[in-house]
């Protein structure tokens, strides 16, 4: 039986019941969290399922032994009545010491739980492919997951180990009344199922309306994000987007908001009436229980505990359905966290170290990439060869394929049809590790970590993250070296505006970084530049480039670049639009074909004169 099906609506009897496999699952979890602090709540769980019935007993012991010393009046009757009087009293403060224990223990379980779901969805994240965090679907999955699956095993568990106290309370309760009328514990029973037949409805309810929710709740996240991050500030005060965004912000609120209304006044009137059939009851074995006492049938004592046990017991058997409803709520919530976690992932393929014909480069062969439902093909038919040693760059207009094209490289997305090749042996062929080892790569679209200079740097080599004398190098490569230097703290001066005494970078500044990072591999021989030097002058893409040249003759080089100045001084260019490679030489050679490469060309350097 699949997740989805138990969320369809309507459900069986035996989808209802096949939910509940989560509590074992949500035990098991606590369990490996801390089990020292499982058997606590465990034991304490227990002994307070035993306490109430012994206290209600001892309060009838207290009341029938007052009677009798007040009719005796004889010492000892008197010291009896006093003893249970004081041994009452060790019991509750017996039961406050467990309740403030159970408070405890949950609370530090519910902490280190919190945090070792939150590492398992990271976990699972970090296996994630890139079309994953691409799909919108998926991304509501995460979203579900994140929002409250992290508290949800132990709400569930502490349901559990609950259903295990009342159940305890309600057979020492139960005894109790067999002894007035069985048919005051049949009564008991019924009165709370209404209640719980209600809770259950409106449980389901609401977490439906969890589930169709995550793309909402997204939008609420990143309206937030726009108004309150420091990158979206300045935009949204220069267009003045802040009163349409917050607007935007309100309405989806108060969308949200009329949904909950609803349910929530529907549970509370549903609740409201159905708990009138409870107080019905126990008004009505109220009535039954003073008669009997009238009557002469039962003792004062007996009078007061019957009262106690059965206001107490109908409060049980309700808490007990309570739980049972809660579970069932808590398991669904629950589900949306091992649908997520248990995603199937193919695993990575692959375990060469080393190719089939070493020194024959890069070679792509009729390559076809489409975007997961895209019905066009963002890369057609692609085939082209980068031999080492050789700087290749690629030419198109935004959307032509260049970025999936180095994507497809550096194996974050999988060839839909064809293959491509590094010494002679498929990408999809190689160990991972290994691959991803030999490659340097700057995207586009580069982070901008809130970290140190020296870390923003180092983390283009997880193994040297910290080497010093390798930040050195890669920074001189990219450039970044001698704003680097300027720098109060160099490379220990804390970049962007998240962390106290954190400095913002200009877009020249911030993409030299990236480009330090990429040369932070030295022994990759390959390097990617999607875009390297879009947001630095003309001059110093010059000096970029001509570095990438100089320090790296014997690396394959793949540029991807707007300026035909450097382009130019590539030893092979490709032209791509629409996905397809339409020309393909060196500069001599595409200016001389008079094609699109040379109308381009000559476009841009009139910009120039």
């Amino acid at each position: 039986m699949t997740t989805n099906a138990l969320h369809s609506a309507p459900q069986t009897l035996s989808q209802r019941l096949a939910i509940f496999q989560y509590a074992g699952r949500a035990l098991t979890l606590v369990w490996q969290t801390d089990r020292l602090l499982t058997l606590a709540v465990a034991v304490l769980t227990l002994v307070a399922g035993l306490l109430p019935a012994t206290i209600a007993y001892l309060g009838k012991l207290i009341v029938d032994g007052v009677v009798q010393a007040a009719q005796t009046g004889l010492a000892g009757d008197r010291m009896q009545a006093l003893g249970y009087l004081g041994l009452e009293a060790g019991i509750i403060a017996l039961q406050a010491g467990v309740q403030q224990g159970l408070s405890l223990c949950q609370s530090l379980l519910r902490v280190l739980l919190g945090h070792k779901v939150n590492v398992l969805i990271l976990e699972k994240a970090l296996t994630l492919d890139l079309v994953h965090f691409e799909d919108s679907e998926f991304y509501d999955k995460m979203t579900r997951a994140r929002r409250e699956a992290s508290s949800r095993p132990l709400s569930l568990v502490i349901r559990t180990f609950g259903l295990g106290q009342s159940t305890l309370s309600l057979l020492t309760y139960g005894g109790l009344l067999l002894q007035f009328s069985v048919w005051a514990v049949v009564v008991l029973l019924l009165a709370a199922v209404p209640a719980f037949i209600a809770e259950t409805k409106f449980a389901g309810e609401a977490f439906r309306l969890f589930r169709w929710r995550a793309p909402e709740t997204r939008q609420q996240t990143y309206l937030e994000t726009l108004l309150a991050r420091e990158d979206f500030a300045m935009e949204v005060k220069l267009y003045q987007l802040g009163e349409m965004l917050l607007d935007r912000y309100r309405q989806l609120f108060d969308r949200l908001y009329a949904e909950d209304r609803d349910l929530t006044i529907r549970r509370s009137l549903w609740s409201y009436g159905l708990g009138l059939i409870s107080t019905v009851a126990f008004y009505g074995a109220y009535v039954w229980i003073v008669l009997e006492a009238i009557a002469g049938q039962i003792t004062l004592g007996d009078l007061t505990m019957y009262l106690v046990v059965f206001r107490q017991g109908q409060t049980t058997f309700s808490n007990l359905l309570t739980s049972v409803g809660g579970m069932y709520e808590d398991s669904l919530y629950l589900s949306t966290l091992y649908e997520y976690l248990e995603q199937k992932i193919p695993e990575p393929g692959g375990y060469a170290q080393w190719g089939k014909a070493p020194g024959d480069g890069i070679r792509f062969e009729a390559v076809t990439f489409t975007y997961p439902g895209s019905p066009k093909p963002a890369l057609e038919n692609v085939s082209l060869h980068l031999q080492p040693g050789n700087k290749l760059a690629i030419v198109g207009e935004n959307g032509s394929g260049k970025t999936t094209l180095i994507k497809l490289l550096t194996r974050l997305y999988t060839p839909t049809e064809g293959r491509i090749l590094l010494d002679g042996r498929d990408l999809q062929e190689w160990d991972l590790e290994v691959l991803q080892r030999r490659i340097g790569v700057i995207f586009q679209n580069f982070a901008r970590y809130q970290f140190t200079v020296g870390e923003n740097v180092g983390i283009g080599d997880i193994a040297h993250f910290t080497d010093e004398q390798r930040w050195q190098q890669a920074a001189d490569r990219g450039t970044a070296l001698p704003f680097i230097n300027d720098m109060p703290d160099g490379f220990q001066t804390q970049l962007g505006r998240w962390f106290k005494g954190g400095r913002e970078l200009s877009g020249g500044q911030w993409q030299k970084i990236a480009l330090s990072r990429a040369f932070m591999r030295s022994q990759a021989d390959i390097l990617v530049l999607d875009e390297p030097t879009s947001a630095v002058d003309a001059e110093a893409e010059v000096q970029i480039f001509e570095h990438f040249r100089r320090n790296d003759p014997q690396s394959d080089g793949d540029l991807d670049s707007h300026r035909f100045s450097t382009v130019r001084m590539a030893d092979q260019i490709v032209v791509m639009a629409e996905g397809s490679i339409t020309e393909q030489g060196t500069h001599e050679q595409l200016l001389k074909a008079g094609g699109r490469y040379a109308r381009l060309f000559s476009l841009q350097a009139a910009g120039y004169r």
